[in-house]
């Protein structure tokens, strides 16, 4: 489900700013309406209540940042570059957390940008400049995705018993404010210009935003880490499938080799474990 995230944003003939608003629009709907028949709502303390604004600070920036990259380097490469979230992660926890890693994770880095290079060329001046902001974006995404997970796992672990529709509705919520704020400023349109689009974008938001992270968090405290990391580089290997298949990606055996190496690199970074000092 996720793995059509970039293939749905793809399909979509909006900004990507305005494809992010009603990925989350439509999912805090979805949500409101879980949490209510759930009878889960409750009130929300002021501590948990900024950490749920700087989570959907993030998110919004992430969404913002990968459906741009998306429209320039494609759905492949762009949700690719998303997962290099992992060496951000880990930065983090050295450098704020006092955590140390195993060697492989340090191992997996180099190759990881090894991968890159296959995939998208190694001349790098020789690509056109909206194919290497499409990267930097890429690589943004992967930065602010990070802040996302860091503030989301803060408000799981401060408030255990909080229903997971319920902080996903909020987040969802604020997350299409930023956005709005933020089309409102570049102006943006707000309109969905066809029933194509709706079903485009109703479609991003049911099964991605909603239906496939509920199912991840849920079966993620049931499995091992490393089998969870596996299984999750199913969404950057089939997004860039999709983007051959769907989209006619130009890609070589080269190109095969740089996403194996790269993928190879991100499950190695998963699942060489943080430890603490």
């Amino acid at each position: 489900m996720i793995s059509f995230s970039a293939v749905w944003v793809k399909m979509s003939d909006v900004p990507p700013a305005t494809s992010g608003l009603y990925r989350v629009f439509f999912g805090f709907l979805i949500l409101f309406i879980a949490t209510f028949l759930k009878k889960e709502m409750r009130t929300v303390k002021r501590r948990e209540a900024i950490l749920i604004t700087v989570c959907s600070f993030f998110f919004a920036l992430d969404l913002f940042f990968w459906h741009k990259s998306i429209l320039f380097i494609g759905p492949g490469l762009a949700t690719v570059l998303s997962n290099f979230q992992v060496f951000i992660l880990a930065a983090v926890g050295i450098l704020f957390f006092s955590e140390q890693i195993r060697p492989r994770f340090l191992f997996s880095i180099p190759v990881a940008f090894s991968g890159l290079f296959l995939i998208v060329g190694i001349d790098w001046s020789g690509l056109e400049q909206n194919y290497r902001t499409g990267i930097y974006l890429g690589l943004l995404t992967a930065a602010c995705y990070s802040g996302f997970l860091l503030s989301l796992q803060k408000i799981q672990r401060d408030e255990r018993r909080s229903s997971l529709f319920f902080t996903l509705m909020l987040i969802s919520f604020i997350t299409a404010i930023f956005l709005a704020l933020g089309m409102a400023v570049y102006d943006d349109p707000f309109t969905i210009p066809d029933l194509h689009n709706l079903y485009t974008l109703l479609a991003l938001a049911l099964f991605s935003q909603v239906l496939g992270w509920i199912l991840i968090a849920n079966s993620m405290p049931k499995i091992r880490t490393s089998l969870t990391g596996f299984i999750l580089l199913l969404q950057p290997a089939l997004s860039f499938v999709w983007d051959v298949l769907f989209f006619s990606r130009p890609t070589d055996l080269t190109n095969w080799l740089g996403v194996a190496i790269t993928l190879t690199a991100i499950y190695m970074g998963v699942t060489g474990k943080l430890k603490k000092l």
